[in-house]
């Protein structure tokens, strides 16, 4: 399993997720810089993804929905603020209707990903920050945490492929 560690700070508003993977450090951006590979992870293995517009370019933007098991769909998107290819990049991410308008009734998170060299492989930090730690809250009660680890859990198995 990728992810070595999960930590909430609802006084720091943040939730940081920390992953090893067996693979280098551009292997791993490949899966982020190309939306066919992004959609076999972004979302929970029950929850997976389709991503719609793939602009990861600052000030671009990245459209997808995850379809539940139900067939239900539940959209989002990130707004790319900075990229510093391969080793990481930075997005607001928010959740949108299947027209890809914001919902202003959840929570954004700027989101910073850092990929850098660690044993041989690559380590994975993705850091998300909310504006209150109510929002921060919201989210951890929707799951965030067992989808977001579910998701980055099976980056592995696409390396090896």
């Amino acid at each position: 399993m990728p992810v070595t560690d999960v930590r909430h700070d609802l006084d720091n508003l943040t939730l940081t997720i920390t992953a090893d993977f067996a693979a280098p450090v551009e292997r791993v951006w490949q899966v982020y810089a190309d939306p066919r590979q992004l959609e076999k992870v972004w979302g929970p293995p029950t929850y997976p993804a389709t991503v719609v517009d793939h602009d990861l370019t600052p000030g671009g933007r990245v459209t997808y929905y995850m379809t539940g098991p139900e067939g239900d769909k539940h959209a989002g998107y990130w707004l790319v603020k900075s990229v510093e290819e391969p080793r990481g990049f930075s997005f607001d991410d928010g959740f949108a209707d299947l027209d890809f308008n914001p919902n202003p009734d959840l929570p954004v998170s700027g989101n910073v990903y850092t990929f850098t060299e660690h044993d041989g492989g690559t380590r994975a930090t993705y850091v998300s920050t909310y504006a209150s730690a109510e929002a921060l809250q919201q989210v951890l009660d929707m799951g965030v945490v067992e989808g977001a680890s579910g998701a980055i859990n099976q980056i592995d198995e696409l390396l090896a492929s």
